[in-house]
């Protein structure tokens, strides 16, 4: 609900638990006065609750001067800060206009308040299912020397607490102007006592959490790679000292795009925290001519007093409900068996079809063939050679794609394919026809990734739009039955220049090449709309909210190391729920790490995601088959509440205890899936008592123990209440290093 309180000149909005106020000052001025749990009225909140932070002292008559005309923004909550107004600290905008200056000073103008959410151009991510879901407010403002103008949208969902941001900057004047800088958002928090919550990593060790405490001056995350980062993700949180996953202050942030973003904290000497977000300011100028605008990307914002697990259940309630599909929202995932590290890239028809065939056995759905299927002129027979020669490779399948869905068919099995179509390799007839199509620099020798020949195509330019949106169709019109693509992009945009764009808008290649993306995948979805999709980017590289509308579930790393991902989808969860995590069960011995690992430890991290397998069936013992089965038939229990259920973290590994545990609850808390890990092992290790959450606790849980290989705990077969669960938790022995439990509950009739 959004609403406009006329005498003090105030916006509020309101979600079932939070209000965000919106205050209009003297001189125009727009404010932020207030974001956090939900306010009755906004009475107090007016521009004097503010000016005494913003007064002058004087020492010789020892009061402050409030006057209003002693308004300063260097210290007032400005909702939109802007450069070279008086503003010193980070600002949201900076336009460069015809005469080289650089002062942006935007005052408020108007506003429209709404049902539903407005249509964002070109950038649409999050969508409404109903105008009564949200209400949209935009408010305008203007530059009255420049004629510059920005309209700042705000949607806050009537069910869920959650406020979306973004701004459109338009060229209402006769000159050319170039934005410097443009964020989705821009809060001012009253206060400086937060811990910042963010995800580091890199190449199969994603999304370790690091939390420290906010202090003066600058801190944040960035990323400038591109088309994918495994070091940072656009998700920051803001919570309170004292916050942990049950209880305490959070503030969530996620920016619904792809590309190179930043997020900001800039705490001042009055002790605030000015908080921006959006497309990262290093080597972006976006180019604008009179009548022309720009739409930044959404920014995500949820706040909750509940803790981080909430804050959490809050993100995934959205990706569940707002930015997937809407076919996929309560769909069951496929269990599929990839032929990667099975087979890698040493594979032909019959090896394929003998997958298949255990697949069938073992009670999975999908048969997904990996890369290293295509090239005439390269065979595709390692990574150096014939990404964009997208014809299959006869001497590895002489019956072609057409005889692999015939027999995956035949074993009731659906079936998906490996592509990468933003790619080329120098060794490739692609190139060798099409050079100028790849990202590159004049005059400078291009930098390779992959096999030391890998290229990106330069996306910016519809041509080649019209390639990769041809790579998609041709093998979908020529293979109907193909249900499922794992699309994959192993670069980052190292080059940075395009052959298409003109010299003045070289500055726009790194949006201009997501926006071409977003044209090829709504494309895709509109022409194939049961097609799942998988994003890809070495794994983890492209888990983010602006990848999310066109693809249906992560890659969530290439490290299949069972114990590395405890760590890595822990991190994830913090915004993306089980159903976007494909988890797969991989070889004792694992290619990425070497660590050996018990099949019930794989068997039992990949069940608490969207399972799969990467084994070579021909490798496993009848023991390990038998083993399979059972947990196969066993994950099929649980995985509606795994993938649509509430996710309680309870145990974190990054607390060292030895231990991680996590627990799934459906909505009507009658069904739920717990997960204990021992993480290592050593001499009397205290063993914690493993509670749980989410449940009722008037109702009573049968518990039973799933994925067995060996006795199960004493507590299998037995009711208990939710109250003793959650207060007092079951006390078993979980076993030696790398053991582990899976416990179905089910509410007692």
């Amino acid at each position: 609900m959004i609403s406009f309180d006329s005498k003090n000149k105030t916006f509020k909005l309101d979600t079932p638990n939070t209000s965000y106020v919106i205050g209009v000052v003297d001189f125009d001025q727009l404010v932020n006065l207030y974001y956090g749990d939900k306010i009755a009225d906004t009475e107090g909140l007016e521009a004097r609750s503010f000016r005494p932070r913003c007064a002058s002292f004087s020492p010789l008559t020892s009061e402050y001067n409030t006057d209003a005309h002693d308004f300063s923004p260097d210290c007032a909550p400005m909702e939109y800060g802007c450069n070279g107004c008086g503003d010193f600290r980070t600002s949201a905008l900076s336009i460069r206009n015809v005469d080289g200056n650089t002062v942006t000073d935007m005052r408020y103008e108007g506003y429209r308040i709404y049902a539903g959410k407005p249509s964002i151009d070109p950038l649409p991510a999050v969508y409404l299912n109903s105008e009564s879901e949200a209400d949209t407010l935009e408010i305008d403002m203007a530059d009255k020397v420049t004629g510059m103008r920005v309209t700042l949208i705000y949607t806050a969902f009537n069910s869920l607490d959650v406020i979306i941001r973004s701004a459109r900057i338009e060229n209402a004047s006769q000159r050319p102007a170039d934005i410097d800088r443009a964020m989705s958002m821009c809060v001012d928090l009253p206060g400086m006592d937060y811990d910042l919550i963010t995800l580091y990593g890199r190449h199969c060790k994603e999304r370790s959490e690091e939390r420290r405490p906010l202090a003066h001056g600058l801190q944040g995350i960035a990323s400038k790679r591109g088309v994918s980062s495994h070091c940072q993700n656009p998700f920051a949180a803001l919570v309170s000292k004292n916050a942990d996953e049950n209880s305490g202050e959070a503030y969530g942030f996620n920016l619904v795009y792809s590309g190179n973003f930043e997020f900001c904290t800039e705490c001042d000497y009055s002790g605030t925290s000015r908080i921006l977000m959006g497309i990262n300011p290093t080597d972006f100028t976006w180019h604008l001519e009179p009548g022309e605008s720009f739409q930044t990307p959404e920014a995500v914002m949820v706040h909750t007093s509940k803790g981080i697990g909430e804050m959490s259940r809050i993100y995934h309630k959205l990706y569940n409900f707002n930015l997937v599909p809407g076919k996929y929202r309560t769909e069951k995932r496929p269990l599929l068996i990839n032929s990667w590290e099975a087979a890698f890239f040493d594979f032909d028809t019959d090896k394929l079809v003998s997958f298949a065939e255990r697949a069938k056995e073992f009670g999975m759905d999908m048969l997904v063939m990996d890369d290293g299927w295509f090239g005439d002129k390269y065979p595709r027979n390692n990574g150096t050679s014939s990404l964009g020669d997208w014809v299959v490779c006869k001497e590895k399948l002489p019956e072609g794609i057409k005889g692999l869905t015939a027999s995956a068919r035949e074993k009731g099995l659906k079936f998906g394919i490996w592509i990468e179509p933003e790619m080329t390799n120098s060794k490739s007839e692609l190139f060798e026809k099409h050079p100028e199509w790849v990202i590159q620099q004049p005059h400078r020798e291009m930098h390779k990734g992959r096999g030391g020949t890998q290229l990106v195509l330069d996306l910016s330019n519809p041509e080649v739009q019209e390639f990769v949106f041809g790579v998609v169709d041709k093998l979908m019109t020529a293979h109907p039955e193909i249900a499922y693509i794992k699309w994959d992009a192993n670069m980052t945009l190292f080059n940075y220049g395009s052959t298409y764009l003109p010299r003045d808008k070289q500055s726009h290649l790194y949006i201009a090449y997501h926006r071409g993306l977003e044209n090829i995948l709504k494309r895709i979805h509109a022409k194939y709309p049961g097609l799942v999709m998988q994003a890809c980017a070495s794994g983890g590289g492209r888990i983010n909210y602006g990848m999310l509308p066109y693809y249906d579930e992560f890659w969530t790393s290439d490290n299949t190391d069972a114990l590395q991902r405890i760590f890595i989808q822990w991190g994830v969860s913090n915004f993306f729920p089980a159903v976007a995590m494909a988890s797969h069960v991989s070889v004792d011995t694992n290619y990425q790490t070497g660590r050996k690992t018990p099949l019930k430890l794989r068997f039992d991290v990949a069940m608490s995601g969207r399972m799969g397998m990467e084994l070579q069936p021909a490798h496993m013992t009848d023991e390990d088959k038998a083993f399979a089965r059972r947990a196969i038939a066993d994950y099929k229990l649980i995985r509606p509440v795994v993938q649509q259920g509430d996710l309680y973290r309870l145990i974190s590994p990054f607390d060292k205890t030895g231990y991680a545990s996590l627990m799934y609850v459906s909505p009507e808390k009658d069904h739920a899936a717990y997960f204990v890990y021992k993480l290592e092992q050593y001499h009397n290790m205290p063993r914690p008592a493993f509670r749980m959450a989410g449940l009722d606790p008037q109702k009573r849980y049968l518990v039973r123990e799933l994925s067995l290989d060996g006795k199960p705990i004493p507590q299998d077969g037995k009711t208990f209440t939710g109250a003793f669960l959650m207060e007092t938790g079951l006390d078993f022995e979980v076993g030696g290093e790398h053991a582990s439990h899976v416990l179905e509950l089910k509410a007692a009739e």
